[in-house]
């Protein structure tokens, strides 16, 4: 299983494998328990890991830079549910990292996304070919576009065009890959113009 095929679908836990993509959606199959699934994009939103970027003191740097990092730290991998826990091992493994900005909900996210990788024992590395092209190849082809992830962090600019556009783009354009509601149309204008008053009733003849 390749690295570059991973993705988190939102409503559904854990990684997933692209497996295939269809004009609605798009096969996954899950790390986890290995299930086979049809994930449709009006429901939800796909985030490619090799995407991903995490907010660091200085520039962004992708995510995988941080499972990589995690994989050569000898810190034992924290208990999900720990925040202080979890925010001391990746003060350990990662101190570049931006706290202020990288979440605790993301911090967990990374590690059983992590714990995930190494039990399925995926190599932590990037497509050979040009990051853009793979991104854009498979986003072309499922259409699953996801906002940026706040999460994990935020998704490189130029890789999260397309991507943008659904989710905020859904966001995360129609949303969800939906066509956009056409304009009502004008009313008629009323005989004599928009301005067209009632005419007055006629005055009634005086008694004679």
């Amino acid at each position: 299983m390749e690295y570059y095929k991973l993705v988190a679908v939102t409503g559904l836990p854990g990684l997933y494998e692209l497996v295939s993509s269809k004009k609605d959606g798009a096969i996954v199959r899950s790390l986890q328990d290995k299930s086979t699934k049809f994930a449709s994009t009006r429901i939800h939103q796909f985030s490619h890991l090799e995407s991903i970027e995490i907010y660091t003191t200085g520039e962004n740097v992708n995510l995988v830079e941080v499972f990589q990092a995690m994989e050569k730290g000898t810190a034992v991998l924290p208990d999900a549910k720990d925040d202080k826990a979890v925010k001391a091992y990746f003060g350990e493994v990662f101190p570049v990292m931006d706290f202020d900005r990288v979440y605790n909900s993301d911090m967990k996210k990374i590690v059983k996304w992590f714990d995930i990788l190494k039990k399925n024992e995926i190599e932590l590395k990037l497509s050979e070919a040009e990051p853009e092209a793979t991104t854009e190849t498979a986003e072309a082809a499922a259409e699953p576009e996801a906002p940026k992830e706040e999460v994990v962090a935020e998704e490189k600019p130029k890789k999260a065009a397309a991507k943008k556009k659904a989710a905020e783009k859904t966001t995360e354009d129609g949303a969800d890959g939906e066509a956009p509601k056409a304009a009502p149309k004008k009313p008629a204008r009323p005989a004599g113009g928009a301005a067209a008053k009632k005419k007055a009733p006629a005055k009634k003849k005086a008694e004679e």
